[in-house]
């Protein structure tokens, strides 16, 4: 091999590992992911109900969080936005597979739909019903004598024969049983019915049951029907926005006067909004969307909180002063119900 047949060979070689660095700094993927700002969509796409159309100016606005697995370059990228941040993949995903993990994130989304509805038809004074399925299993824990049996996103509909009215009855029912007791339970999966029993175990509260994190699962059946598509959005923080929106649509007053209000945050079936993550970011998103109030969950915290997080950050502390350097013009609004958003928006026009 002749001289400029090695230095032909040598820069063949240099351009080729140069290649492979620059695409795995763009498209290695890290045990990590990136939160960064969403979008900020409006609501009327999302909600339909015969009858009743939004035809008043303005928009309700629904916020998210862009969640997508690092790379190197947008790792470093990350480190030095503002408004992004580098979560691990424990903290986000919970240790689930991602397909786990998204039914999850799909769940917690249908959920929130369900609570919004039945919150802003009653408030509309129109007819609304629930119908309670049971339980909804969202985690099995590792030391759960059942985790061969089952899995996220079946429903515990019976145990020991037995059906509640909410997750809490399971609970109690559960709670006077002993350690080493074995219990029956009636789930469904894929749509079909099947039967478990196994031993309860201790949990890290020091209480006996089953070792799974669950959630209620309900239909609900309104009067007018109310269809409502997510798209590609999931998560529980949209439940006081869409409620906002049905609420609206069914009363067909003209309640946002024209402004575009974006915001976030869930709702409970008694009225109450709660806390969620993201709130800087959302702010973020909403500005770029052009909103200029922004609703911001508000729970204030006890002094055990305060004693164990001395520096804790309310939703509303944290959008607040958000806005203050990147939407110094937006209004944050600290909101605990669904009642108190529509006072508000009622007397400020």
């Amino acid at each position: 091999m002749n001289k400029q047949t090695r230095k032909r060979f040598l820069r063949n070689g240099i351009g080729i590992v140069l290649a492979i660095l620059i695409l795995a700094a763009f498209f290695w993927p890290m045990p990590s992911y990136i939160e960064s700002p969403g979008s900020a969509d409006n609501l009327k796409s999302f909600v339909k109900i015969k009858n009743y159309p939004d035809k008043h100016p303005g928009k309700f606005m629904i916020t998210s969080v862009k969640l997508a697995q690092a790379h190197p370059v947008t790792y470093l990228m990350a480190k030095i936005s503002p408004y992004a941040s580098v979560e691990s993949e424990q903290s986000v995903t919970g240790g689930q597979s991602n397909d786990t993990y998204v039914k999850m994130q799909d769940f917690y989304m249908q959920s929130a739909i369900n609570e919004a509805k039945a919150v802003a038809v009653k408030a509309a004074h129109k007819k609304v019903t629930k119908d309670y399925l049971g339980i909804y299993v969202m985690e099995v824990q590792k030391n759960s004598q059942f985790k061969h049996q089952l899995k996220v996103g079946d429903t515990i509909t019976k145990v020991d024969g037995h059906h509640f009215q909410s997750a809490f009855g399971f609970q109690k029912y559960i709670a006077k049983k002993a350690v080493g007791d074995r219990l029956r339970v009636q789930y469904q999966h894929d749509g079909k019915l099947r039967t478990a029993t196994a031993p309860l175990i201790k949990l890290s509260s020091g209480k006996t049951g089953i070792g799974i994190i669950l959630t209620d699962n309900v239909k609900i059946k309104t009067n007018p029907d109310v269809k409502v598509d997510p798209g590609q959005i999931g998560g529980p923080s949209g439940g006081l926005m869409f409620s906002l929106q049905i609420y609206g649509q069914l009363t067909k007053q003209n309640i946002r006067h024209g402004q575009n209000i974006a915001g976030t945050g869930t709702i409970n079936p008694d009225g109450t909004v709660g806390e969620i993550g993201g709130i800087d970011k959302k702010v973020v998103a909403a500005k770029k969307a052009g909103a200029t109030i922004f609703f911001a969950p508000y729970l204030k915290p006890t002094k055990a909180v305060l004693q164990l997080e001395p520096g804790h950050v309310t939703n509303y502390q944290l959008a607040k002063k958000t806005a203050k350097k990147v939407a110094p013009h937006m209004k944050v609004v600290p909101v605990s119900t669904f009642n108190q958003a529509v006072h508000y928006l009622n007397t400020h026009r």
